[in-house]
């Protein structure tokens, strides 16, 4: 139990004030012996049982009555959070918010995570003190100093956003703030539904993070308001593909969209899915069986002189109104255009091919291979993609490398024969060894990225490949594919747009079977191609969340929700103009995979740290701390009223006579001898 007022509490030894009281009255008595009182004590001793009983009762009563009243005064606190207002005020509080979509999901009472999360907190840490309130949001991801957290109700950084959260990243800012201005005592307030995504458990960062936390000299304790719970009937939508084709009546806008849930629909159920092209709408239906329904190239017709435009899918709203729209804009395809760098073209003729066969016989391919002292005469502003297989690029060519990456350009680097010490994107190349085994590939990300299965569900055939000899990564990165030791087949560097790709191998025969079993290879390169390709023309998707807010103050809503921000526009879904170029901006693809992490992982990421839990759910109106001092007044109470029952006098003989009108046979001083409260009126008339 902790208390509000805990200096209060040194008042407690003065629930001995009753048993001192009661020793000194006793000496107040000389006990004299004279004989004729003899048949009077022994009268006094038939009855010294019960009256000793109720004194011992008077004493506990009034000793409960002053314990009562010292523990009200002091404020107790009743908590699913053992220890949690422990140690006093503290310096500072620290109020992380997990704003993403998967916090919006809604619970009875149609409150979301994220309102109750907020409530909750509101309302416990209003109960507790601190010198300074500081908020970090997963949007922003910087600290905001707050009066209380009542303003909490009322902060547009507190509102849900389309983008995801990154707890690492936030407990790195709260871990900046401490080591910058060393308050003395922080606690750390953590709101989240725990998504796996969202904690990044698999990151190295959390190792960094606990290290750095307990070296601090300050003490800093974490506790963490978890809402792990799904909802599994929850609908989920997202367009899959956009395409502008020409037709024989103009033009056609080919949609393809995927609608999933966690638990299978009873035999087939159709869904209503509304289409908004350019304000104009219409509404289809889609039938889903089992866990997913999808729709592939559903042909709108267009006007054949609009060349581009913007679009919204919707699916009536449900448990998470978040994830039940999807944006697009589409425009004419550009060409896909590919740099090959390397020293030896012969070396590459693979990866030529790969890129340079388009899928899609309309969309010219076009592939160009470089010396790496040649890339300085490119005309980058329609490179979709590059293929590095040589040295990492150092100085003039790592900039201009780094404007194609900005920009949302897409790179894949392969090793060279003689790796240097040269490093981009944190990374760099170790040194060649073989691998033991036929098909060495453990295991790969087949929900997302790259190698991600295709649209009817099938697994790329990456356990298939054949590798001889890998290069070693050195450097923080995410596997995409991982070899039976452990080590990377494939590896994205951890840079904001997430377009930077290491193959630890190459199609060279000897090497590996990339380009003999070209399956896995065609795929990786078309996919990144496209998203490559995005970044060109008038028109753009994005994920929310990985744009710079200082550079959408100049965009103009098109669609989405009204009560957004100019500065808050690259995290919530919408389509947006600058100028002539329109983007959509949509969740990501792992805010659609609701998967929590396990209770001992979330506790073990924080190890040694002083951290505790509670969950809760969305909607639940149960507080985390509350004041009971009501309790223990209303003990005082109870404890008064029994005092004062048990002091009340017995009736004496005399009384019961005078009541029932009969006369009595008993001796006079029999009646005086009963109606003595116990030994000391004894030994009071004694003397």
């Amino acid at each position: 139990m902790n208390f509000l007022q805990p200096a209060m509490l040194y008042a407690l030894p003065l629930i001995a004030l009753p048993v001192i009281i009661h020793l000194i009255n006793q000496r107040r008595f000389r006990t004299i012996e004279w004989g004729a009182m003899m048949f009077l004590l022994a009268a006094n001793r038939m009855s010294r049982g019960y009256a000793r009983i109720r004194q011992w009762l008077i004493l506990a009563a009034r000793t409960l009555a002053i314990a009562g009243l010292l523990l009200a005064v002091s404020r107790p606190l009743s908590s699913g959070w053992m220890s949690l207002a422990a140690g006093g005020r503290a310096d500072t509080t620290f109020i992380l918010l997990d704003r993403s979509p998967s916090m919006q999901q809604r619970g009875p009472g149609g409150r979301s995570k994220l309102d109750s999360g907020r409530e909750q907190l509101m309302q416990s840490l209003g109960l507790l003190r601190s010198n300074r309130w500081v908020l970090i949001d997963s949007a922003n991801n910087r600290p905001i100093e707050i009066e209380s957290p009542d303003v909490l109700a009322n902060m547009i950084e507190a509102e849900g956003v389309s983008a995801s959260a990154d707890l690492p990243g936030l407990l790195q800012t709260v871990y900046d703030y401490v080591r910058e201005n060393r308050p003395s005592r922080s606690e750390v307030w953590i709101c989240s539904d725990v998504r796996q995504h969202d904690w990044d458990a698999d990151s190295g960062r959390w190792q960094v993070l606990r290290d750095s936390f307990l070296e601090l000299p300050q003490t800093v304790r974490f506790h963490l308001l978890a809402y792990p719970d799904i909802v599994p009937e929850n609908r989920r939508l997202r367009v899959t593909s956009v395409r502008r084709v020409e037709s024989t009546d103009g033009a056609e806008l080919l949609v393809s969209l995927r609608i999933g849930q966690q638990t299978p629909v009873d035999g087939t159920v159709a869904i209503p899915v509304q289409l908004e092209v350019d304000g104009a709408r219409s509404e289809i239906p889609v039938e889903m069986t089992g866990t997913e329904a999808e729709l592939l190239n559903h042909a709108i017709p267009l006007d054949g002189q609009q060349t581009r435009g913007w679009g919204r899918v919707s699916i009536p709203a449900d448990s998470n109104p978040a994830d039940d729209e999807f944006y697009f804009v589409y425009d004419q395809p550009a060409a896909r255009k590919t740099i090959v760098v390397t020293d030896d073209p012969a070396a590459v003729r693979p990866l030529e091919l790969a890129a340079g066969i388009s899928p899609d016989a309309s969309v010219a391919a076009i592939v160009e291979t470089l010396a790496p002292d040649e890339l300085v005469g490119v005309d980058w502003s329609d490179v979709s993609l590059v293929l590095w297989q040589s040295a990492l690029p150092t100085d003039d060519a790592a900039a201009l490398v780094d404007g194609l990456v900005n920009r949302g350009g897409q790179i894949v680097f392969f090793p060279p024969d003689t790796p240097t010490d040269a490093q981009f994107a944190g990374l760099s190349w170790g040194s060649w060894r073989d691998v033991d085994g036929e098909h060495p590939v453990r295991s790969w990300v087949g929900d997302q990225d790259v190698l991600a299965n295709a649209a009817s569900g099938a697994s790329l055939p990456v356990g298939q490949l054949q590798v001889m000899r890998v290069c070693d990564l050195v450097g923080e990165q995410t596997a995409l594919a991982t070899l039976s030791d452990g080590a990377p087949l494939l590896a994205r560097a951890l840079t904001d747009q997430q377009n930077v790709y290491f193959c630890t191998t190459t199609p060279t025969v000897g090497e590996s079977s990339l380009a003999r079993d070209g399956v896995v290879l065609y795929v990786m390169i078309q996919r990144a191609l496209t998203s490559g390709a995005e970044s060109l023309g008038n028109t753009r998707q994005l994920i929310a969340g990985a744009v710079r807010a200082d550079s959408t103050g100049d965009w103009q809503r098109l669609s989405g929700s009204g009560e957004a921000l100019s500065t808050t526009y690259g995290v919530q879904s919408g389509v947006y103009q600058q100028g002539e170029r329109l983007f959509a901006v949509n969740r990501s693809t792992e805010e659609d995979r609701p998967t929590v992490l396990a209770d001992e992982q979330v506790a073990g990421l924080f190890g040694d740290l002083e951290f505790d839990r509670i969950d809760e759910r969305a909607g639940s109106g149960n507080r985390l701390l509350e004041e009971i001092w009501r309790l223990f007044l209303m003990l005082m109470m109870a404890a008064l009223f029994l005092e004062a029952c048990l002091c009340i006098p017995r009736l004496t003989a005399a009384a019961r006579e005078s009541a029932s009108r009969t006369s009595p046979s008993s001796p006079p001083f029999a009646s005086s001898v009963s109606s003595s409260g116990g030994p000391a009126d004894a030994e009071g008339a004694a003397a």
